[in-house]
């Protein structure tokens, strides 16, 4: 699980990063800004984008900028308050930002995101298109999550998540997770002495999985758990992902030069395809289809398409080109993106390709779902 953290830490030729910042970092405990905090982070970012390197900032603080503008001290606890609370509070946030990398010339550019943006796969490539234009013209994006119009069903609910699906947006080549812990310890370390810190993470088993806690701050709404989730997308994707506590003295330089700063999620040698990637972690799941034996052997252990003659059902009300959950014997096996509705599986199930014609009437696609808009569950 973990071991000598100096040996994997080689960032010194990233040209493409993503900087995520919690609230925890930007804010005092009574929810106003830190502004020495953030000047210190921006003088960091400034030094990276005078190297040569491009950064791309996903940022917190909207809601806990708001928070102290209103003089609440307390974390609103409805969506609507919420969403008032951080259109005070952005604009707050990116006017300081804006004033802080103006003074190293760096042009920034304000960037609000919802998990619609992500899920769909035309507003995903808009995304990335834009950002990657932005990243051209030499500006530096300053990604936060739309929470003045997000709601339940769309929301990311935090920006460990955000940051880790931009970071795969863009093809980043590494992330960098600062917040209020300095990374993952086998235990809480507030409340158990004999806790360990872990420097090196290469795999996210059950055994990681359970020692992800609750968040701990009034201010933000991502804990360890959000962090992990992330750390599999990132290591799913080909980069690495480094936690870090961001009130270390210039903790973003240090973790560049290769100290062994934080807890430094090593990505596996399989990087996913980035269609794959939006596949197994951007898209949204409308639906399962269910599958025999052969039908996961084939797909798991050959690479194959999904054909009609292995599926023994499906359930959800999904249409062609959307994205459903493949399961067998109650494990999920991948996802994928279908070529027929719900309905029409429901028709061909079990049944043989040269039979799709007859009883449907038509015939687009042999498979249900190609291989190559399949992804293994990771």
């Amino acid at each position: 699980m973990a071991s000598d953290a100096k040996e994997f830490r080689d960032f010194e030729n990233v040209k493409r990063l993503v900087v995520k910042v919690g609230s925890s970092t930007l804010t005092y405990p009574t929810g106003k800004l830190d502004i020495n905090q953030m000047e210190q982070l921006v003088r960091q970012m400034a030094d990276l984008r005078n190297s040569g390197r491009e950064v791309i900032l996903v940022t917190s603080g909207a809601v806990g900028a708001g928070i102290g503008k209103l003089g609440l001290g307390r974390r609103p606890k409805t969506i609507p308050e919420k969403q008032a609370t951080a259109a005070i509070g952005q604009g707050i946030l990116m006017h300081m930002y804006e004033k802080l990398f103006s003074e190293y010339g760096i042009i920034v550019a304000q960037v609000l995101l919802t998990r619609e943006d992500i899920m769909d796969r035309r507003r995903f490539l808009n995304a990335r298109n834009a950002l990657s234009s932005l990243l051209q013209l030499e500006a530096l994006p300053i990604i936060n999550e739309n929470d003045t119009i997000a709601v339940d069903e769309i929301k990311f609910g935090d920006n460990d998540t955000l940051s880790a699906l931009v970071a795969s947006l863009v093809d980043a080549e590494l992330l960098i997770m600062l917040s209020d812990i300095d990374g993952l310890y086998t235990g809480d370390p507030s409340k158990d002495r004999k806790a360990t810190f872990i420097p090196v993470v290469r795999d996210i088993n059950g055994e990681i999985e359970k020692l992800a806690g609750a968040s701990g701050s009034t201010l933000g709404t991502g804990g360890m758990v959000t962090k992990i989730l992330s750390a599999r997308v990132a290591m799913s994707s080909g980069f690495p992902m480094v936690i870090a506590h961001g009130r270390t003295e210039k903790v973003i330089n240090r973790i560049i030069s290769g100290e062994p700063v934080g807890t430094l999620f090593q990505p596996g040698e399989n990087r996913l395809h980035s269609k794959k990637r939006w596949i197994a972690f951007g898209s949204n799941v409308l639906g399962r289809i269910y599958v025999d034996e052969g039908a996961r052997k084939a797909l798991e252990e050959e690479g194959k398409s999904l054909l009609p003659t292995g599926i023994v059902d499906a359930d959800g009300d999904f249409e062609i080109g959307n994205t459903v959950s493949v399961f067998c014997d109650n494990r999920e096996v991948g996802r994928g993106i279908v070529n027929y509705s719900a309905r029409e599986i429901g028709l061909i199930k079990g049944r043989k390709t040269k039979e799709i014609a007859k009883i449907l009437g038509y015939k687009d696609f042999d498979e249900v779902i190609h291989r190559n808009n399949f992804v293994l569950s990771v």
